[in-house]
């Protein structure tokens, strides 16, 4: 049988034999625009210059913890007077601010407002960083990190900080169950459909974790205050609504820097991650949570300062004598409260993303500043200090060492660069983004 081509065939080889050409040839000349391409882009984009700044900030952390490990507590400004410091300060502000992660779940998944789930997984993996970050600062203020594990081992069910200790760990634990679908669904596991599966089958529990978070985390924030509000022989400290204002500031700063992160994700990758109205929504919320805040802070600073039986005009002067009175009025309560409230309140200015962005992180500055005050003015104040006493008493000095500036330095470069490397590639909005005009 003959296998001569026909003539159709013989008079359309030329032809397809030149298409393959082409085509072969615009492959070749696409491949080499794109190696020129890569060979032109430039070594230092500005991405990798923040995640090498954020690299250098962990070893610098790093090298203050091996110093820490070596020495001892020495090599910090800490001492028996001032025992807490930055350390403590960071530890507190770091699960106050994660503080959104229990908000936001238990408004989506226990009360099942769906219209807020945009942020839940956000709000989960900002929640992981801040006490993971706390441990690691925690670690390192105990002095003798080898023995983190005694709290589990030797019980004392009359102490507020070992009650602490067990709801921050069995807490961490379920931000851990939560993050895991978050990562599975990644597109390192593209290829591993069991992870994903299991995945699946976590993220179904996700109302029953939302319930632990809840309990486990109103214990633990509450007590955090209750830490400090219990001590009758520490009058700055020893009030009763301390605990409340400790839950109620940790829910608005752990909202708000929930919020802060997904704007500034938004604006860098010009790329909305929620809807204006629920933007608007959140930031009316907040406002809303700050001026509750302000009313019982005011309430117990007027309690403290002028229900006392010395006159209420020595009462003003020694409060205004009283440590960190400036940054207690100014950081905290004006630029931290009252500021943040009227923008987030006032329409025109919650509608403009710049503001909004200003008042979330002045509130975010003012729980860090809440926290340092909180620690600090008790300590620094001698336990005999009371607004009705008079008397030129001794007030202790605290100034961080170099060491402990370098450990803060090196977990805050480890949270920021975990949100970096997280926002770029985790799937942690689930809703397509919108174009930012």
């Amino acid at each position: 049988m003959s296998t001569r081509p026909s003539v159709c065939e013989r008079i359309l080889a030329p032809r397809q034999m030149f298409i393959t050409f082409a085509r072969k040839r615009s492959l070749e000349m696409a491949t080499t625009t794109m190696q020129v391409n890569e060979e032109r882009k430039p070594l230092l984009t500005p991405w990798r210059l923040w995640i090498a700044v954020l690299v250098v900030m962990v070893f610098i952390g790093l090298w203050g913890a091996i110093k820490v490990l070596l020495h001892g507590l020495q090599v910090t400004g800490l001492s028996d007077q001032v025992p807490w410091g930055l350390w403590i300060t960071q530890d507190l502000t770091s699960i106050g601010l994660g503080a959104g992660a229990f908000t936001f779940s238990a408004i989506v998944y226990l009360f099942r407002i769906k219209r807020f789930e945009p942020m839940a997984r956000i709000a989960v993996f900002i929640g992981f960083l801040g006490y993971t970050s706390a441990m690691l600062a925690l670690a390192m203020d105990i002095g003798r990190p080898d023995r983190f594990y005694h709290p589990l081992i030797f019980w004392n069910m009359h102490s507020v900080l070992w009650e602490i200790t067990w709801c921050v760990i069995l807490y961490s634990t379920v931000l851990v169950m939560e993050f895991l679908p978050i990562l599975f669904e990644s597109a390192f596991f593209d290829g591993k459909p069991g992870w994903r599966k299991f995945g699946h089958y976590l993220h179904k529990a996700a109302p029953v974790f939302a319930v632990i978070g809840l309990g486990l985390s109103m214990l633990h924030q509450s007590s955090l205050g209750a830490t400090y509000g219990v001590l009758s022989g520490r009058a700055i400290w020893f009030k009763p609504s301390l605990p409340v204002m400790f839950i109620i500031s940790a829910i608005a700063g752990g909202i708000s820097m929930t919020l802060l992160l997904t704007l500034i994700t938004g604006k860098l990758s010009n790329c909305r991650k929620i809807t204006r109205e629920l933007q608007f929504e959140i930031s009316r919320i907040i406002g809303y949570i700050i001026l509750g805040y302000m009313y019982i802070k005011l309430w117990d600073w007027a309690a403290t300062s002028y229900y006392s039986q010395v006159h209420a005009e020595t009462i003003s002067r020694l409060q205004a004598t009283t440590p960190y009175t400036q940054t207690f009025w100014w950081l905290e309560i004006i630029l931290g409260g009252l500021v943040p409230a009227i923008i987030l309140l006032y329409r025109p200015l919650r509608h403009n993303d710049r503001y909004v962005m200003i008042a979330l992180g002045l509130i975010v500055m003012g729980v860090l500043v809440n926290r340092w005050n909180v620690t600090l003015s008790g300590l620094v104040a001698p336990p005999q200090w009371s607004p009705g006493v008079l008397g030129n008493l001794v007030v202790a000095t605290y100034i961080p060492s170099l060491t402990e500036f370098a450990v803060a330095i090196g977990i805050a470069g480890y949270a920021l660069l975990g949100f970096t490397l997280g926002a770029r590639y985790l799937p942690l909005y689930q809703a397509r983004c919108e174009i930012d005009e």
